[in-house]
């Protein structure tokens, strides 16, 4: 466009000029002469203006209100009939347009809401607008890196020290079933391919319940499960292709690179967690977290192939891993959660040789709120924790045991013995303290006045304890949310705001309808929270939420009772024993040890 000419910028509008006078700074500095007339003309005198001038363009601008299309209509028709409309570039913006109305109306362009001054320069330059994405480049986060892992409290040093000799010394010379599983899987994925597996397959069903033997065996589907079909699986890969070609992908942080963003799947069927982790990297989740069906957390053995199921969670298989690793952007971080149940060891594996990021173990939680006994899952969580550090998985270490009811410094205690653990033999834990309106505080009222205090010093105790990176889950603001999609949107926003205040690491977050779902969760409710966390983090900025003093009344009392914990675990001289006898979480507080895999444990 000859830049001699000038460009017009009219508000056909009584009030409003705001995003006209954006647009002519953005003009001007691009060295375009412009004029810009008040708010409240006529279409006739805008007319006139653009006649007197000899203008090269008309920018409109109009908000919303009655009669708009047949005003906006009326203005083209004018520039007709005054001769203007073979001379000139003519555009309408504002709040109410799109493209489509805008050529509708008679109109070479439509302006609608986050319209960035680029584009109109390059509709007034006559070239394509050529977003810039470098803005929405996202690379995969670290979570664990540069943490030292040091103790600024000896004394729970100690006391950690002292019950992680002792477990490993009451581990030694035992193993289980899922270790022997997990050293065969070993072998079956360093087979050539087309190499016979069969002689490795029957060792492996030797350690298998009935049910996975029938799989092999008898080919017998557990119930609401079935193979997806060869077209199924090119309907998935045709869908993925495709996605993957028009996606953008937008980022949720505004000043502040922290917190990590994850959603969690696991509606049963491998395509659709595949639609919900595209749909949630799309509106700017960077990780998402593999669930798996609680029946496979308590069956000895993995099926294989690709499987769907009609129940939450998603059946883990190599092949159902390896689809969904294949469907990941590179920059997003996949978990397999391996922190409870039959299977943990062999899951870690898979997860490492599929190419997860993470696995979540936890001994306390697995076997006091998820049902496996003590005794098998501290040995099987041992090996889950070797394989963790044969693939360099960080893992993180959950605390739902505050669903139950036990109070966060003994959940924390347990949380606090697996992460020792986990450095003892090499690995990288991630504290994952839950932010919720738990049982405990529901009876003891210490978010009778606020969700912040509390949260806020469970992150103020953990890290007046040790430096290692904290990731609150799972999700953040659980039992705060409610049927109401708004008010679950607003408390999640919220809690990501108390979260990025806090500066930990990474959080995870729920949809909008997961508490309440009564089936698998649904798209638009993922993108609620997605999108109202995006306006929480742009609202705060690098501002933040300051807690009362309470919280840091609070967080003293939790690493006193933290310790108490570990000196009442620590003189037991037995782990295990304690788990069973309620220290860590007793049954009056709502910690039940588990009991899938009792007695399966053996002697090597």
């Amino acid at each position: 466009m000859n830049k001699e000419r000038p460009i017009l910028l009219a508000p056909l509008d009584p009030v409003h000029d705001i995003g006209l006078k954006i647009m002519k700074r953005a003009m001007d500095e691009a060295g375009f002469k412009t004029i810009l007339l008040p708010p409240d003309y006529q279409a006739e005198e805008i007319i006139k203006v653009a006649l007197e001038n000899d203008v090269a363009a008309i920018l409109i601008s109009r908000t919303l209100g009655y009669g708009v299309a047949e005003l906006l209509a009326r203005f083209a028709d004018l520039t007709e009939a005054a001769g203007l409309r073979e001379k000139v570039k003519l555009a309408i913006g504002g709040m109410c347009i799109r493209p489509e109305l805008a050529q509708e109306l008679g109109y070479d362009a439509g302006f609608g809401p986050g319209t960035k001054p680029e584009e109109v320069l390059a509709f007034l330059e006559g070239v394509e607008y050529q977003p810039d994405l470098s803005a929405n480049t996202k690379e995969k986060a670290a979570l664990a890196q540069g943490f030292t892992y040091v103790y600024k409290n000896k004394q729970i040093e100690e006391l950690l020290d002292t019950i992680v000799d002792s477990i490993l010394v009451w581990a030694q010379h035992k193993t289980s079933p899922a270790i022997k599983r997990a050293q065969i899987r070993e072998k079956l994925l360093k087979l050539p391919a087309g190499a016979d597996r069969s002689e490795l397959l029957q060792e492996y069903l030797k350690w298998c319940d009935p049910k996975v033997k029938d799989f092999y065996e008898k080919g017998t589907m557990p119930p609401k499960t079935r193979p997806l079909t060869s077209e199924e699986l090119a309907r998935l890969d045709s869908y993925v292709s495709e996605t993957q070609k028009r996606m953008t992908v937008q980022k949720l942080q505004h000043s502040k690179a922290k917190p990590v963003v994850f959603i969690q799947y696991g509606t049963g069927c491998p395509f659709m967690d595949i639609a919900h982790i595209k749909t949630g990297e799309a509106w700017g989740a960077d990780g998402v977290v593999h669930f798996d069906p609680s029946w496979g957390a308590r069956t000895e053995g993995f099926l294989e192939g690709y499987l769907t199921h009609e129940e939450d969670g998603s059946i883990i298989t190599p092949e159902n891993l390896m689809r969904i690793k294949g469907s990941l952007c590179q920059h997003t971080l996949w978990q397999v959660r391996a922190h409870r149940g039959l299977n943990s060891p062999e899951t870690v594996l898979l997860a490492g040789a599929m190419g997860a990021d993470l696995t979540k173990i936890n001994i306390a939680y697995g076997s006091l709120g998820a049902g496996t006994d003590p005794a098998r899952l501290t040995v099987d969580a041992i090996q889950a924790i070797r394989y963790a550090v044969q693939y360099n998985l960080p893992f993180d270490v959950v605390t739902n045991e505050e669903l139950c009811g036990v109070p966060a410094h003994k959940a924390f205690a347990g949380m606090l013995i697996t992460a020792h653990l986990g450095r003892r033999l090499g690995g990288k834990p991630i504290l994952q303290p839950l932010f919720c309106y738990s049982p405990e505080v529901m009876v003891s009222g210490e978010m009778s006045d606020n969700y912040i205090d509390f949260n806020a010093a469970k992150i103020m105790a953990l890290r007046n304890i040790v430096d290692a990176p904290i990731w609150p889950g799972a999700p953040i603001g659980f039992l705060t949310q409610t049927e109401d999609r708004v008010q679950s949107s607003v408390t999640t926003a919220l809690h990501g705001a108390l979260a990025s205040s806090l500066g930990v690491e990474a959080i995870s977050i729920a949809s909008s309808d997961e508490a309440y779902s009564g089936g698998p969760i649904s798209a638009p409710s993922r993108i609620d929270t997605l999108r109202a966390l995006k306006e929480a983090f742009r609202f705060f900025g690098r501002a933040g939420i300051q807690p009362t003093e309470k919280a840091q009344i609070w967080a003293e009392r939790m690493e006193k009772g933290i310790e108490e914990v570990l000196e009442a675990v620590a003189a037991k001289g037995d782990f295990v024993g304690a788990l069973y006898d309620g220290l860590l979480g007793s049954v009056a507080e709502g910690a039940y040890p588990g009991r899938a895999g009792r007695g399966s444990l053996l002697e090597e």
